[in-house]
């Protein structure tokens, strides 16, 4: 199945199948009751999600929606877990995918953890690069959403934006 940019695949509170996205990439983001949207995870290639739904079902997290246009695999949930029934070694392989994800995630607390609000941006804009290249970090996220995963307020990340010399490191 193919998604849009900005199009939903799937819902916060909603519960159904699972995916893998084969190519492009999707934010997930949490709704709170007053409207506000907080991004929480960005989706790559080859991940299947939701992560905490693939041993047990669970409604769904977050929104997941396309930052790009998307390729997405339809992996109905009955299926699912009827073959992790009869095939008791695929839960390796979910351990194994979930410990990949762990790692991705490392990178990215590496990146929180930095001092310097610039060296975040930098770290944010390396790892985004091996996704999205040519396109640019700000034609994917908004200027919020990018302060939303490196801690930063979107006034800091617009300076930072701007003060940086055009030097084609964030094309």
């Amino acid at each position: 199945m193919i998604i849009h940019k900005g199009e939903t695949l799937f819902r916060q509170g909603e519960s159904g199948p699972l995916y893998q996205l084969r190519s492009g990439l999707l934010k997930i983001v949490r709704v709170h009751q007053d409207g506000a949207q907080l991004l929480v995870n960005i989706i790559v290639p080859g991940e299947m999600i939701p992560h905490h739904s693939l041993i047990s079902p669970n409604p769904y997290f977050g929104t997941a929606i396309a930052l790009v246009t998307s390729e997405v695999d339809v992996l109905p949930a009955e299926e699912w877990y009827a073959a992790l029934e009869r095939d008791p070694l695929k839960c390796r392989d979910i351990a194994l995918m979930l410990q990949e994800r762990l790692r991705m995630m490392q990178q990215r607390i590496d990146q929180l953890t930095e001092v310097a609000p610039a060296q975040k941006l930098r770290k944010l804009q390396a790892w985004f690069q091996a996704y999205i290249s040519p396109a640019s970090l700000t034609e994917v996220l908004t200027q919020d959403e990018i302060g939303q995963l490196i801690g930063l307020r979107r006034e800091t990340v617009n300076r930072l934006l701007r003060s940086k010399p055009d030097d084609g490191a964030d094309r």
